[in-house]
């Protein structure tokens, strides 16, 4: 067997295995948005209030 022959097989058989970690990398990503979506619910009206001082203070009214 040639070298380039044992790549293509090296890459098809790992290719093979890494087909079955999909979806762990989309539950990983769902849980990261909803994880977004909550601290933002949370923290969105403090930050809003933070964000308006820091103006006014800077223009003075």
């Amino acid at each position: 067997m040639t070298t380039i022959r044992r790549w293509f097989a090296a890459g098809r058989e790992l290719a093979a295995d890494e087909r079955g970690d999909v979806p762990g990398w989309v539950l990983v990503t769902l849980m990261t948005a909803a994880l977004v979506v909550v601290i933002w619910a949370v923290a969105g009206p403090a930050l809003v209030d933070l964000f308006e001082q820091a103006i006014s203070r800077v223009s003075g009214i």
